[in-house]
């Protein structure tokens, strides 16, 4: 498995190509970063919400594409031998993982949605700005003691069963991609292993996972938009126009990018070969793999939950308690937003809007 020692730059088209992806990724990336300094100074008291988490994986996603980007046109020119001893695999494949996870936990949410009993009280606000966390009753007398926990805010034992799912889901993954980096590194010696083929056995099972994940939501998506023209709401219709825009955005992106990554070696430019890279379709198939797989999903999701949280007010004696997640006590969620999060609510005192 040839690295980039011989020092060989990309053809012209590609190093054109990867700059502009760069900067594309980079635009994200500051976007969810600010977006969430702002969301974070709003609602501080609220710990880890789902609009929180979500940005932040986005923003490191895209955040990790333009490292990738960037790297691998130095990688090329510079004739880093090393590169391909690993490196550029989880350079690759660490980016996708994350993007991977915030879209799965999207997914989480629509089904614990989906399968809650059927309420026939108005459904109105929002829940990107509740805690990703849920309060007992017996845990909301301790907040003064949490408010000295913020180093570390989040208390899995409070987390959906779905969500704890989406994290063991995440840990294995991250411990593929290690075994794989591993595989690759031992199959550049003098051994059986083929280090390209470990690489391609990775990317195909990536693909089949994205190509999955689309199709599950494809189905949730269109399950939550049934869902939600028997709910009596504010504005249903444009709410049903978010999730069903999500939901075909997902599934188009997914299923573009999940095919240039079964067929072609694009995804594989870590370990570049130069007589698969300079025809005419590879800046095309970048585009199509980077920007239509990655940068357009992403900023869907940052669109449909760009709305603020309510500020907090300072003067209040009491705190607020927030319908959450895995809680069964809730009260009223004010300045209705958007269907951007899911939720389940669990009787008919709470009020809220399902993405």
């Amino acid at each position: 498995m040839a690295g980039f020692g011989g020092g060989h730059c990309f053809p012209y088209p590609l190093n054109a190509v990867i700059p502009v992806l760069a900067f594309v990724h980079v635009i994200l990336a500051f976007i969810a970063t600010l977006q969430l300094l702002r969301i974070h100074l709003r609602s501080s008291e609220h710990g880890w919400t789902r609009q929180k988490v979500f940005h932040l994986l986005i923003g490191s996603s895209n955040s990790g594409y333009f490292i990738y980007l960037a790297l691998i046109l130095l990688a090329s020119c510079k004739g880093w031998t090393y590169w391909s001893h690993s490196f550029g695999f989880i350079f690759m494949a660490l980016p996708k993982v994350l993007f991977f996870a915030a879209f799965l936990l999207l997914l989480s949410f629509w089904v614990d949605l989906c399968h809650q009993p059927n309420d026939d009280d108005d459904y109105e606000g929002s829940f990107s700005e509740e805690p990703l966390l849920g309060k007992s009753p017996y845990e909301a007398n301790l907040t003064n003691r949490d408010r000295h926990r913020k180093c570390f805010p989040i208390r899995f034992s409070r987390l959906g069963h779905r969500q704890k799912i989406v994290i063991l889901v995440m840990l294995l993954v991250l411990i593929t991609i290690m075994a794989f980096a591993v595989i690759i590194w031992i199959g550049l010696g003098k051994n059986p292993i083929d280090s390209e083929v470990a690489a391609r056995v990775y990317l195909d099972v990536s693909a089949i996972g994205m190509l999955l994940l689309g199709a599950a939501l494809a189905c949730y998506g269109i399950l939550l938009c049934l869902k939600m023209r028997k709910v009596r709401a504010e504005k249903p219709s444009s709410e049903m126009g978010k999730v069903a825009g999500l939901t075909m955005v997902s599934v188009l992106c997914f299923t573009s990018s999940s095919c240039v990554e079964l067929f072609t070696d694009i995804p594989m430019m870590f370990h570049w070969h130069q007589q698969r890279m300079d025809d005419v379709y590879s800046p095309l198939l970048l585009i199509l793999y980077f920007f239509v797989g990655s940068s357009i999903p992403s900023a869907v999701v940052m669109w449909v939950m760009r709305e603020l949280p309510p500020a907090e007010d300072t003067g209040s004696l009491e705190e607020s308690s927030i319908i959450a997640f895995v809680a069964n006590s809730s009260v009223d969620v004010h300045h209705p937003q958007s269907w951007t999060t899911a939720t389940s609510t669990q009787n008919q005192t709470s009020r809220a809007s399902p993405i």
